[in-house]
């Protein structure tokens, strides 16, 4: 037993290259594994995002009223549905559709990260280089597929430019590969060291703001819909069928109306077609009869004003995120001007993916301001947040008002010196009798107490001529 116990904590390292912690190192990935997991990570979510769409078309498909059910077109119809998953412009016998839902993109995005994360695991990444591969592979897999499917589409009623579909896709998945591999091979810790730390915190209030004006967005989105709701109940049909399918398409496109309202809650609004909805303009229009649509109002209202108190609030939420990172009210303010530029970029991302065009019929086009929106939410966090970040954190103590008037009184016994002189008369009394100034030098030989007396001594021997001489005497004894 005590063999076995000794072969099993035997150092085999040779002399020399002792560990240095008591960690036990990982094992080495071999390269096959890594090959293996690469792939699974490029492939899995393509094939799963892929059947899912596929799924839910054909059962739309197979449970709307007065349609014939075909498993092929289902199949055919799943590669486009793909395309406009990740946001790809496709172009429907001749009529554009550019205003494509949100939700399966989060969906996508979501297994795309979740995938690069567990590729990130088991291939053993620990660092931004070990990302590197993990990225690559899967940007690279959503591209060349999208550009697949846009040649297979030629010929038929689906058109799609493949440079968009080899671009788009590409891009939006690796971005949600690299929020998935972030965590795991460090990407914080390397941005917060090549970063300034007031910038780093700054992004870091922005992101909160960006995530309270969506919150904000969808308050009023729900708000709006719960009143209206005898509207929504009467857009439903009947029959299943239709109804299971107006209930999939407002689920899909239900980040996109969360974004609409944001734009309203700030100020700018959103319209569709020739209908225009402002905080402080309204145009009439018409809309789709869509359940998703029945919150928007029929006319403009006084009161709408009043909900600009939420981005106000916003902002003086993340002014009060920034008032501790320094006790320097310029470098809080940085921080806020850094927060407002990354909620207006935002803004724009979030604008842009959420409008388009939609055909050529009278809902054409669908939109958000998004130069005015960004600008605007910049302001709604840069002001209020910049007020509250300034006066609600740390300041310089300012100098006390009573230092020069102490520096003034100690300077003025230096100018009442002659009062001091007043007082030679008393010194004078011992000098009457001129053997007692050598005794009394005699008798006090510290030299602390020299100058304090040699004024004395040296007036006593001026106004005394008869003891000139007997002074010298002692002075040279000493």
């Amino acid at each position: 037993m005590v063999r076995f116990m000794k072969l099993l904590t035997r150092d085999e390292r040779p002399p020399g290259e002792e560990p240095v912690s008591d960690l036990v190192p990982e094992l080495e990935v071999s390269r096959a594994k890594r090959v293996r997991v690469l792939l699974a990570a490029a492939c899995a979510p393509l094939l799963f995002s892929f059947t899912t769409i596929a799924a839910v078309l054909a059962v739309v498909s197979f449970t709307a009223d007065r349609s014939r059910f075909s498993a092929t077109g289902a199949l055919l119809s799943a590669g486009p549905g793909w395309l406009a998953s990740w946001q790809v412009e496709i172009d429907l016998g001749g009529h554009p559709l550019g205003v494509l839902p949100l939700m399966p993109t989060l969906v996508v995005g979501w297994l795309v990260a979740r995938a690069a994360a567990r590729a990130a695991r088991r291939g053993g990444g620990r660092t931004p280089a070990d990302a590197i591969p993990v990225v690559t592979v899967i940007a690279g897999s959503h591209a060349l597929f999208g550009v697949l499917v846009a040649l297979l589409a030629g010929g038929s009623p689906v058109d799609v430019n493949p440079l968009t579909a080899f671009c788009v896709p590409g891009l939006l998945a690796g971005l949600a590969a690299i929020a998935g591999v972030a965590k795991g091979c460090g990407l914080p810790a390397a941005v917060r060291d090549r970063f300034d730390p007031v910038a780093v915190q700054g992004l870091r209030a922005g992101g909160l703001g960006l995530a309270a004006l969506i919150a904000c967005g969808a308050v009023v989105f729900t708000t709006a819909t719960a009143f209206s709701w005898s509207t929504v109940d009467g857009l439903f049909e009947p029959g299943f069928g239709a109804s299971f399918g107006l209930f999939v398409l407002s689920v899909a496109y239900l980040p996109n109306a969360v974004v609409a309202a944001l734009s309203f809650t700030t100020g700018p609004g959103f319209s569709v077609g020739s209908l225009t909805v402002g905080m402080f303009g309204y145009q009439e229009g018409k809309l789709p009869g869509v359940p998703l649509l029945a919150g928007v109002p029929s006319h403009h209202a006084v009161w709408w004003p009043a909900l600009l108190l939420l981005p106000a609030l916003v902002g003086a939420l993340v002014g009060w995120r920034i008032r501790a990172i320094d006790d320097d009210p310029m470098l809080r303010m940085r921080a806020v001007a850094v927060a407002g530029a990354l909620v207006a970029f935002g803004c724009v991302v979030l604008g842009t993916l959420s409008g388009g065009r939609l055909g050529d019929g009278p809902f054409d086009p669908v939109s958000v301001p998004v130069g005015v929106a960004s600008v605007i939410a910049f302001c709604w966090i840069v002001v209020p947040g910049g007020f509250v970040a300034f006066f609600a954190g740390a300041h310089d103590a300012p100098e006390p008002p009573g230092e020069p008037e102490v520096e003034e009184d100690l300077a003025e016994p230096e100018e009442d010196e002659p009062v001091e002189e007043e007082s030679e008369p008393e010194a004078e009394e011992p000098a009457e009798d001129v053997d007692e100034a050598p005794a009394e030098d005699e008798a006090e030989p510290e030299p602390e107490t020299e100058p304090e007396q040699d004024g004395a001594v040296d007036d006593a021997v001026t106004d005394s001529t008869d003891g000139s001489g007997d002074e010298s005497t002692p002075g040279d004894d000493r």
